[in-house]
């Protein structure tokens, strides 16, 4: 039975001030990025504060259901890497609680968002998301602010180009006026000319007034009744003040909501479900008519009785004819008539099957999103769980605290997210993946990093152990350290410099033999090394004789020992004879042949540097004898 303890309230108390926190910081960079993409609509249009706080207010609500996995993984991460680093998980784990347990209340929490998440999206989201799209149109179909620069063309009045030489702050007033207006086509434009003027909006603000002064108006008539009179080609008017009314609407109107029909992310999934529906049935019968006008244009088959398809094809046996021979016969004229009649009807038949395209193609793209949008509300609730079962045990094993490292891997791991998330949607958008395969691409990758993740931290594994990763990077790509022996200062035992130099030259012997009937310069047998492995511990039990023998001569005081002991190689005693221990991995990597041709070059490698290293020691073992033999000789 569940039952709650202090512990659970303790750490409950302790993540939920981590998440409220967290959730409005990624709140407040999920609104600052999407704001971002819209900065240019908003700039200038001179909107009011009441349609600025209604943008912002619907845009918090869509970013919801995205900030709270994060926030559940930024959370998770710092409260536990505050337990971690304060060794409170220590004292917890000393207490016989295990990590699990220490889990269960936020993994409570964690279910208990992703179903708020899901809700969220299912009504609040869409409602969000169609007012947010609504403003956005509203927004960019609005005039710009009304705000003259001086010395260049203005043209945020429609059907105006204003040049302003000069303009007056204080009291509004512009001079060297120029004004290029265009009533209907550029064969209808009006050039005005005016020493000053004032430019006031009308108090519905769909209209602004011109007030010019001392000018001259040029017009072109050719459109008027006098347009073919050579005598009056265009009217010139002088005038000492006069008043212009120009179309300029600056209110801000909404746009119908009814025209975002179409907009997928307005929807719950019944609605969502029903538009697919229906749009399934009504472009599968455009489709089905689309096929039948094919069917009568392009495949026409006839029906006729088995008798009669009989008779005509007894009749086309019995008469051969040769298409080439009867378009031969005819005259250039006819040939040509013949070549244009055929291309016009290819290109008249491709031209309607790309329209046809077009049509099909746009209802595809529209169900596509419809469904991928039904996806999306599931993986990302599901996302938060994933979410929370990454972040708490990486914490666990971390330990680190604060802002610092937490945020740089819970960053890490969103880039990951959001890569993989966005990279299955434009796929299945494009109709390249399956709708299915593109959103569950990131829980896919991210389920199986939980898992192994919260494995490692429930076995108090060492998974960043910069060292541990050092080596198995150094082994799998064949890097190695050079040996150093140094002398020693205090000595207890000295070498055994006759037994050494027999080991040493019963080793040298050993490696002779080995490499001719190994022949490592040989390219190794992919059957074998995969699939076939018979054991080899030859070079395995003289890398541990050899490595016996140099601890034993490290105690020598001579220095030519001790240098020559620096040259014997460090050698893998396993890499040159299979990929890896198991034999069902080696299958594996066989199978997947990018990885196996990889691991099989990998170990010619390994073969041909043991032939060196062994050579080496050959070398080494002749002039560490050859030394031993000098130090014996002089003892006597």
């Amino acid at each position: 039975m569940f039952r709650i303890k202090k512990l659970d309230i303790f750490i409950l108390r302790q993540f939920l001030l981590l998440f409220i926190g967290s959730f409005f910081i990624s709140l407040f960079v999920l609104m600052m990025q999407f704001l971002w993409q819209y900065v240019d609509q908003l700039i200038g249009k001179g909107l009011t504060i009441d349609i600025l706080g209604q943008f912002f207010w619907y845009m918090s609500l869509m970013m919801v259901p995205q900030a709270l996995p994060l926030a559940l993984l930024l959370s998770s991460l710092i409260s536990f890497g505050n337990l971690g680093e304060s060794s409170e998980l220590t004292a917890i784990k000393a207490a016989g609680i295990s990590l699990m347990q220490t889990f269960r209340s936020l993994i409570v929490f964690s279910v208990f968002i992703m179903f708020v998440s899901f809700i969220f999206q299912n009504n609040i989201g869409p409602k969000a998301s169609q007012k947010i799209t609504q403003l956005l149109i509203s927004m960019k179909q609005k005039s710009p602010e009304l705000e003259i620069p001086e010395g260049i063309f203005y043209d945020g009045i429609p059907n105006c180009n204003i040049y302003v030489q000069k303009k007056d702050l204080q009291t509004g007033k512009l001079y060297g006026i120029m004004i290029y207006r265009m009533t209907g086509s550029y064969e209808d434009q009006a050039i005005i000319l005016a020493d000053s003027g004032m430019l006031q909006s009308t108090a519905e603000k769909k209209h602004l007034l011109l007030s010019l002064y001392s000018g001259e108006w040029f017009e072109n008539m050719q459109s008027s009744e006098f347009g073919n009179s050579a005598a009056v080609p265009y009217r010139r008017e002088s005038f000492v003040a006069k008043k212009i009314i120009l179309d300029f609407d600056g209110d801000f109107n909404m746009t119908d909501a009814s025209s975002l029909s179409n907009n997928w992310r307005g929807k719950n999934l019944k609605q969502l479900s029903n538009d697919i529906d229906s749009m399934t049935i009504h472009y599968d019968s455009i489709g089905q008519s689309y096929m039948a006008s094919a069917r009568m244009s392009y495949y026409r088959k006839d029906s006729i009785s088995k008798k009669d398809s009989l008779q005509v094809l007894k009749i086309i046996k019995s008469q051969k004819v040769n298409f080439d021979s009867l378009f031969a016969r005819q005259t250039d004229t006819e040939k040509r008539a013949t070549f244009n009649t055929a291309l016009s009807k290819a290109q008249q038949e491709v031209m309607d099957l790309e329209f046809k395209q077009l049509i099909t193609n746009d209802g595809d793209w529209l169900i596509r999103r419809h469904k991928i949008e039904e996806w999306s509300k599931f993986t990302l609730a599901l996302s938060c769980l994933i979410f929370f079962f990454i972040g708490a045990p990486l914490g666990t094993i971390i330990r680190k605290g604060g802002l610092g490292v937490p945020i740089i891997a819970a960053v890490l791991v969103y880039i990951v997210f959001y890569i993989l998330d966005n990279t299955g949607s434009k796929m299945a958008r494009d109709s390249i993946w399956a709708i299915w395969f593109g959103k569950a691409l990131a829980p896919a990758v991210l389920i199986p990093l939980a898992v192994f993740v919260t494995y490692k931290a429930n076995n108090d594994s060492v998974v960043f152990n910069f060292d541990i990763w050092k080596n198995l990077f150094m082994r799998m790509m064949g890097l190695r350290v050079k040996r150093h022996v140094y002398g020693k200062e205090v000595i207890i035992q000295n070498p055994d410099y006759v037994e050494d130099a027999k080991k040493l030259r019963d080793i040298s012997s050993r490696i002779v033999r080995y490499s001719q009937k190994k022949n490592l310069k040989a390219a190794p047998d992919a059957i074998k090394v995969f699939f076939r492995y018979n054991p080899d511990h030859e070079i395995e039990h003289i890398g541990e004789e050899l490595e016996t023998i140099i601890e034993d001569l490290s105690n020598t005081r001579d220095k030519v020992i001790l240098t020559e002991l620096n040259t014997y190689p460090i050698i893998a005693t396993k890499a040159h004879t299979r990929p890896f221990e198991r034999q069902w991995m080696n299958v594996v990597a066989a199978i997947c042949i990018p990885a196996g041709i990889f691991f099989y070059f990998r170990m010619w490698r390994f073969r041909l540097r043991l032939l060196r290293d062994l050579r080496v020691i050959r070398q080494t073992n002749a002039n560490i004898i050859s030394r031993i033999g000098t130090i014996i000789q002089g003892d006597l």
